[in-house]
């Protein structure tokens, strides 16, 4: 009689590690996705990583002497992070996913709000001078508090000599940002070459309220299709009839995580049928 492992979730491979999925927090767009792989991979002890963009995890095999901890520590050091420890990591996500949006829902909303006064500003009273100070202290706090994870993000990628979404975001936004402060305060630096110290407050408030516009729209999208594929999931199999020692018995497949010696199993689907598993695999329905 052998014994086998059927819904196994962790296993040694060739290399006489573990392999091992974990949800993943912070990606942001498929650059995030090889930004994950690509610091897992480079660490020490792991002999490779795949991220699944669409369900934010991640499938690493690593060293058995390695820890879970110290893969996020790891992709702490560049923004990101994975759950470990949980009962059950996906609700855990879901809690967190749902969190993320609240905050990047309510950071569109007000960085809109203070976007708009300075859109009309720059678009249809560019020579009121004190428009660019209306305009400087409105687009302070919408950069550097409503859009701070753009900057705080590039900063951790470019640590690590990385790049990401945000990188462009930030350098784009806070270029033009530090262009126009010098023009307010120092106009007379280009006056006196003969040219017109502009401002584009609006070009990098503008952008920050659509890129946050659009993380929401797509964090809406992940929230749908997650609920989705947890529907889907619902309508696995929820026990499984085992056949031990002549004996029939049916237990629930969470209980069926444990090395079990039998000799056949039937899953139950959800009309009530089976599926005949082992010694051979033969579909009854």
């Amino acid at each position: 009689m052998e014994t086998i492992n059927i819904f196994e979730t962790k296993e040694k491979s060739h290399k006489q590690g573990i392999k091992e999925s974990f949800p993943v927090t912070g990606m942001t767009c498929a650059s995030c996705a090889a930004s994950v792989e690509s610091v897992l991979k480079h660490t020490e002890g792991v002999f490779d990583a795949s991220v699944n963009f669409a369900n934010s995890s991640v499938l690493v095999e690593y060293d058995k002497e390695l820890s879970p901890n110290q893969l996020q520590n790891a992709l702490r050091e560049v923004g990101y992070d994975i759950i470990i420890d949980a009962e059950n990591p996906s609700e855990v996500q879901q809690e967190l996913q749902q969190k993320h949006y609240q905050d990047i829902k309510n950071r569109t909303i007000w960085s809109a709000i203070l976007t708009l006064p300075i859109f009309v500003l720059g678009m249809f009273y560019m020579q009121w001078e004190p428009g660019k100070w209306i305009s400087l202290v409105l687009a302070f706090p919408i950069l550097f508090w409503f859009g701070r994870s753009f900057f705080i993000n590039a900063f951790k990628q470019a640590k690590h000599g990385k790049a990401n979404m945000d990188t462009l975001v930030a350098l784009s936004t806070g270029i033009a940002f530090l262009f126009s402060v010098f023009n307010t305060f120092f106009p007379e630096f280009w006056l006196s070459r003969g040219i017109e110290p502009h401002v584009y407050y609006e070009a990098a408030t503008v952008i920050i309220t659509f890129i946050s516009l659009g993380k929401l729209l797509e964090e809406k999208a992940k929230s749908n299709t997650s609920s989705a594929i947890k529907k889907l999931m619902g309508l696995q199999p929820k026990t499984l009839k085992i056949i031990e020692n002549g004996e029939e018995k049916e237990i629930p497949i969470p209980s069926a995580q444990l090395q079990l010696e039998f000799q056949v199993v039937h899953i139950n689907d959800i009309n009530g049928k089976y599926k005949k598993l082992f010694p051979e695999v033969k579909t009854l329905f």
